[in-house]
């Protein structure tokens, strides 16, 4: 898989994990929990306006035995409605993406080469992976997953809520068998992830020093270039 690859798959499938992360035992689910927390982070996704963090991505790929690890900062924001992203990868070199209006653009500083993926079609898809961390709300998780509740767990001091997700899009359980989240539902934050392959690989990301609804100065995330651009459709 190229670099260009993993950070795509990186961004649309990545599993969320706080680290260092300090967990406790996970309390079983009670009758109409689940009903509960959705119900939350639909209240918590009309509130979303823009959270920012810093950010570690894991991918492990079984066949080499090997993980490859991406640091840097990323951030969320609704504008009309839609969710707009952007992350800067600072390490191990730097790589800029940005999320709008259903386009996923990435931009190589070192090349200074644009990559622009138009999703054909399944923009809902793509944002509904997007919006799973941030800003989501539950009856859009509804929609997209069949959800498993598997009761209350503190991360870091927070309080979450331990579901699991299988896709619902046949499409999608080619590349993801499923997912288990940690969300915080009073803020629509999925603090934890671990997101799993039919290939046995599995992907993690790091969020941690997240600033919620205090705006975003996006300059840092700005793609400049004057490299000519490769489209690519899935």
């Amino acid at each position: 898989m190229t670099t260009i690859r993993r950070i795509v798959a990186s961004l649309l499938f990545s599993s969320v994990t706080l680290g260092p992360v300090t967990l406790s035992a996970v309390a079983q689910p009670k009758a109409g929990h689940l009903d509960e927390v959705l119900r939350q982070m639909d209240a918590a996704s009309l509130k979303f306006q823009s959270a920012e963090a810093n950010f570690q991505w894991d991918l492990y790929e079984k066949v080499v035995q090997q993980t490859t690890t991406q640091k840097g900062t990323i951030y969320f924001k609704k504008e009309a409605g839609k969710t707009v992203m952007g992350a800067r990868v600072t390490s191990p070199s730097t790589k800029i993406l940005e999320y709008r209006n259903g386009v996923l653009t990435l931009f190589d500083p070192g090349t200074d080469h644009e990559t622009i993926i138009t999703p054909k079609g399944n923009q809902a898809q793509m944002e509904s992976f997007l919006t799973l961390g941030f800003g989501g709300s539950g009856k859009e998780m509804a929609k997209a997953w069949t959800i498993s509740d598997l009761g209350d767990e503190m991360v870091n001091g927070v309080q979450t809520a331990k579901l699991d997700l299988v896709p619902k899009d046949p499409a999608v359980r080619n590349n993801c068998t499923h997912m288990t989240i940690w969300v915080d539902p009073v803020r629509g934050i999925t603090l934890k992830q671990s997101f799993y392959m039919p290939s046995d690989d599995y992907r993690t990301a790091v969020y941690s020093d997240i600033k919620y609804n205090q705006g975003v100065d996006t300059k840092p995330y700005q793609i400049k270039t004057d490299s000519k651009t490769t489209t690519d459709s899935h």
